[in-house]
């Protein structure tokens, strides 16, 4: 009895299945989640260049940074490094600009959210036909404690220049990682850091009414 039992085969080829089933579905699975990290990679990258392109436009969300650049040389270029860098971001609900620049919650709003209303909250609100998008349309989920607003003097424009110095923008996000779903909970794959996205632009006329 024991000797037959041995030798026995039957149930192997559900034996062999299990195995080549649960391979199988951890490769499947797989291919739909870093699908979807490479989906999130493109949103981030479309959402920062939009972002790159508002803040080109629309008023400075460091409010400094119209009377940063020097005034003792009128007509004179603003060279490098005159200047800042404002960096602003929310930290904590909190936003705020290094170098002393202060932080507009309306314009940061503006680049975030589009041509909607401004709300203190990371809520993406639907658009109407004639509404402008912002970053959040682009990439669903997108917090506003993940985007950072960086104006730099990088030798544009000139001294008491009408409407202030024009500024290298560049729009980044931060804290943001790629979110896995299927192997995250059948084989505790751990979500990844996503790189600082990021966008660089000269800045415009600034002001909320450019189109």
């Amino acid at each position: 009895m024991i000797k037959r039992f041995a030798k026995s085969e039957d149930g192997a080829a559900m034996v062999e299945m299990t195995i080549v089933a649960t391979l199988l579905f951890a490769l499947v699975l797989g291919f739909v989640d870093f699908g979807h990290a490479f989906y999130q990679w493109n949103a981030a990258t479309k959402a920062v260049q939009l972002g790159a392109r508002l803040a080109s436009i629309s008023d400075p969300v460091a409010t400094a940074l119209a009377t940063a650049a020097p005034t003792t040389t009128p007509g004179a270029p603003v060279v490098a490094a005159a200047y800042g860098p404002f960096v602003c971001a929310y930290t904590a609900g909190t936003g705020a600009c290094s170098n002393g620049g202060t932080f507009n919650a309306a314009n940061f709003s503006r680049i975030f959210r589009g041509d909607t209303a401004v709300t203190n909250d990371d809520a993406c609100p639907a658009l109407a036909t004639d509404q402008r998008p912002g970053m959040c349309h682009f990439f669903p989920g997108l917090r506003r404690d993940n985007v950072v607003i960086a104006y730099s003097a990088t030798g544009l424009g000139y001294q008491t220049r009408f409407g202030g110095p024009v500024p290298t923008i560049t729009v980044s996000l931060q804290n943001r990682t790629f979110q896995f779903f299927f192997l995250q909970g059948l084989m505790g794959f751990a979500n990844i850091t996503m790189p600082s996205m990021l966008s660089t632009v000269t800045g415009e006329d600034l002001k909320s009414t450019a189109s």
